[in-house]
C-alpha cells in the first residue's frame, strides 16, 4: 500500500520580516517554488514574525531573534528540513547569530541546507571558522555566486559547494495600485531615471557615506539637464536607513526640485513593476539592479562590495568598484551606458536565460533532499526536473 502524500515539514532562516524588499523577493520565491513542487508546510524564522505573515503564504511564522536556544531547539524539533538564506547573511557581524539555529538543527539530527547564500566579507578568524564548523555538518550547500564559493574555500569549507544563483531572479511583476505611477511622479514626457543608495552599515564597513553622496547627486544633476530626465530614488530597505540616504543626496543637488523619493508601500513584485518604467537606473543595492535586468531595463552599477561585482560579472556588464570611481569617470560612464541603451538590452536578455535556470535548480536541490530523505514518498511526489 503506498503511503498517502505528506506534507514536508520546511523551517526557513534569513533576514526577513520587511526590513529589506530584495530579501523579501528571496522568501517569496524560495516559498513559491516549494508550493509548487511539493505538499509543505513552512515555518519561517523571522526578524518580524507579523510582518512575515501578512507578507507571505505560509503556515506560520516565528520571531527567532528574540528566542532563548531552548525555545528555538523546540520551535525546530520535528522539521523536515530547515534552510538557511538566501540573501547576503554569512559576514562577520551576522553569520554567529544566523548560524545558531543550524546548530540546533544538526544536533537534533535534521537535514540542513543552505538555499544561495552570499557569503563574506568574513575577515575574523572566528567567525571563519564557526562558518566552517556548520557548513560542515550541511546536507546540501548553494551558494549564489562563484566568489561565494571560493571564499568558502578558502576558509576551509573543503566540499561540494554548488553555484545556483539568486532565487529573485525568479520574481514576477505584480499589478500596482491604480493611481501608484501618479503619486509617485512617474508620469509625463520626460525620460525617468530611477536611483537606489545604501548606507554605509556592518554589511558595507568601507563606504565613505560623503564620498559617495556626492558623487550620486552630481550624477543626478548630469541626468537631469543631459537626458531632460526626473530622477526617482527606489528606497529597498524604507524603514531603515534607505530614505535618508536619498535625502541626503539629494540635498547636495543642484537641482532637487526635479527629484522624488517613492513614498508608497509596495512589494517587492509591485516595485519590480515600478522599475519597468524607468529608462535607465543609477545604484548601489544588489536587488534594486537585479530588479532592473529582470524588467530589461539597462543599469549602472556602483559596485561596493563583492555580491554587486559577481551580478555584473554574471550579466557580463562592466564597472569598476566604487573606490576607483569620481565624479568625471561615473558621468562619463552613465553617458555612455545612455548611448548604448539598447546594447545593454540586449546583453541583459541573453544572460538573464542562464541564470534564471541556476536559480531554478536550488529549489530541485531542496525538493531532491526532501525526497531522498524520506523514499517512502518518492512514488507519490516527483521532484522538480534540473534546471540546467
Amino acid at each position: 500500500m503506498i503511503k498517502e502524500k505528506k506534507s514536508f515539514k520546511v523551517g526557513i532562516s534569513g533576514s526577513y520580516g520587511g526590513f529589506n524588499l530584495g530579501d523579501e523577493a528571496i522568501l517569496q520565491v524560495i516559498v513559491t517554488q516549494l508550493q509548487k513542487s511539493i505538499p509543505v508546510d513552512i515555518t519561517v524564522f523571522s526578524r518580524n514574525a507579523k510582518d512575515t505573515l501578512r507578507r507571505h503564504q505560509v503556515e506560520r511564522a516565528i520571531d527567532v531573534r528574540e528566542l532563548t536556544r531552548e525555545e528555538a531547539t523546540r520551535a525546530i524539533q520535528g522539521l523536515d528540513l530547515f534552510i538557511l538564506g538566501g540573501g547576503g547573511i554569512l559576514y562577520d557581524a551576522e553569520a554567529r547569530t544566523y548560524l545558531r539555529e543550524v546548530d540546533i538543527a544538526h544536533r537534533k539530527g535534521i537535514p540542513t541546507m543552505t538555499y544561495s547564500v552570499g557569503v563574506g566579507p568574513l575577515d575574523d578568524p572566528l567567525v571563519q571558522k564557526l562558518v566552517c564548523d556548520v557548513l560542515k555538518q550541511v546536507n546540501v550547500i548553494t551558494v549564489r555566486e562563484r566568489g561565494d564559493a571560493r571564499l568558502l574555500e578558502d576558509i576551509g569549507v573543503h566540499r561540494d559547494i554548488i553555484v545556483t544563483a539568486d532565487p529573485a531572479l525568479l520574481l514576477k511583476p505584480e499589478p500596482l495600485p491604480e493611481d501608484a505611477l501618479s503619486v509617485e511622479h512617474m508620469t509625463g514626457k520626460r525620460h525617468l531615471v530611477g536611483m537606489s543608495v545604501r548606507e554605509a552599515g556592518v554589511a558595507a564597513p568601507d563606504l565613505d557615506e560623503k564620498f559617495y553622496h556626492g558623487l550620486l547627486a552630481n550624477a543626478a544633476d548630469f541626468m537631469i539637464d543631459r537626458f531632460d530626465a526626473d530622477i526617482v530614488f527606489f528606497p529597498m530597505e524604507q524603514r531603515m536607513l534607505d530614505t535618508q540616504q536619498s535625502h541626503a543626496v539629494i540635498a547636495q543637488m543642484l537641482r532637487p526640485q526635479r527629484v522624488h523619493v517613492l513614498k508608497g508601500e509596495y512589494t517587492s513584485g509591485q516595485l519590480l513593476s515600478l522599475i519597468k518604467h524607468c529608462d535607465l537606473v543609477v545604484g548601489m543595492r544588489l536587488h534594486f539592479l537585479l530588479f532592473a535586468a529582470l524588467q530589461g531595463v539597462p543599469f549602472v552599477a556602483l559596485p561596493y562590495s563583492a555580491k554587486v561585482g559577481g551580478l555584473l560579472h554574471a550579466l557580463q556588464v562592466e564597472m569598476p568598484p566604487i573606490n576607483l570611481v569620481n565624479a568625471g569617470r561615473l558621468i562619463a560612464h552613465i553617458d555612455r551606458s545612455w548611448d548604448r541603451r539598447n546594447t545593454l538590452k540586449a546583453k541583459i536578455r541573453s544572460t538573464l536565460p542562464s541564470m534564471k535556470k541556476e536559480a531554478l535548480n536550488t529549489n530541485r536541490l531542496a525538493v531532491r533532499l526532501l525526497i531522498d530523505l524520506h523514499p517512502e514518498y518518492r512514488k507519490t511526489v516527483k521532484a522538480p526536473k534540473s534546471g540546467r
